[in-house]
């Protein structure tokens, strides 16, 4: 049974209590944030990102709203459970958004027919295939997704230098055998510049600390990731699941993105049946950053039009009736 666990002084400013909930043979950390308005949106990072500096500067803008939220960190990422750490295979994340909308379906103040899920770039690609084959939820946010397919892979190998790119294939090679072994995990940054070995060394890469921890406040993340999860992320093409997801699905891309190219996810929200497009200008980061208003208002008015059932999006308002 999924249980929750407040943390000893892990309240802050009464805005949100530290929860964890069961997912595996683990437990996931999360940020819950109680609303008021019966709906609840379901969160959590981009590819080895924690919750704080990938979930708070939305996080806070939807509570303020009403609505609640649980912002969650992946098993192997910052305060969940897990061994051994920054290991991301695919499917246990996606296990964990099922154990997360199990667990927010179940506190006091929400009313489980009105839980949406909110990701962005990898992440925004999970949520579109946890929607297609899991739980049904009243809505999702995919924001500037990675939705895989031959363009993304272009497009990174497009910014990295052939010598460095067999080096990263070498060593997730290594490391994937080194697991078989039992070896510790071979980790590689998130982000470099074209010519080192990480996961990627797009031109909008590097905006990363600066949109999600631009004061520095969060020194524990560890901008790293076992280069056996990089290099399978490859394969991985949850855009070709949109035809399945049964939910209104915002999907909200950036013309400039090079991380999360357009393209794929404009042709994944054309094959949804209740897909909204929003283009926006900038890079992978904008939403975070010189977009940020904009992306907010977007998403707002998507979530109070679906999980409230009206513009306005008060307290007390009417679900909206199922799609």
């Amino acid at each position: 049974m999924t249980s929750t666990h407040p943390q000893a002084g892990a309240r802050e400013s009464g805005e949100r209590e530290e929860v964890r909930f069961a997912s595996g043979d683990t437990e996931c950390a999360a940020w819950h944030y109680p609303g008021t308005n019966g709906a609840c949106v379901v969160m959590a990072g981009g590819f080895a990102v924690p919750k704080e500096p990938a979930t708070d500067l939305f996080a806070k803008r939807f509570h303020d709203a009403g609505f609640s939220v649980l912002a969650f960190d992946y098993r192997g990422v910052g305060k969940s459970g897990g061994q051994p750490r920054l290991v991301l295979p695919v499917k246990k994340q996606l296990a964990d958004w099922e154990a997360a909308i199990a667990f927010a379906a179940a506190l006091p103040e929400v009313d489980p027919a009105r839980i949406a899920l909110w990701a962005f770039s990898m992440s925004g690609g999970h949520v579109i295939r946890v929607a297609a084959r899991g739980p049904r939820v009243a809505a999702v946010i995919a924001q500037t997704p990675n939705v895989g397919g031959p363009a993304a892979v272009l497009s990174a190998a497009g910014h990295q230098k052939p010598l460095a790119m067999l080096r990263f294939t070498g060593r997730g090679t290594a490391d994937a055998v080194g697991a078989l072994l039992g070896r510790r995990p071979l980790l590689v940054p998130l982000a470099g510049e074209p010519g080192t070995v990480a996961m990627l060394t797009t031109p909008d890469v590097g905006d990363g600390p600066r949109a999600l921890d631009p004061d520095g406040r969060h020194p524990e993340w560890r901008q790293m990731v076992a280069a056996r999860s990089a290099l399978r992320l490859l394969f991985y093409r949850p855009g070709r699941d949109t035809s399945r997801v049964r939910s209104p699905l915002l999907v909200l891309t950036c013309d400039e993105d090079r991380t999360a190219p357009p393209g794929p996810a404009v042709d994944a929200a054309r094959r949804a049946p209740y897909a909204e497009l929003v283009r926006m200008p900038g890079r992978h980061y904008a939403p975070f950053m010189e977009m940020h208003e904009q992306a907010l208002d977007v998403e707002l008015s998507f979530l109070r039009r679906h999980l409230l059932g009206h513009a306005g999006g008060g307290p007390g308002a009417a679900p909206a009736p199922p799609a």
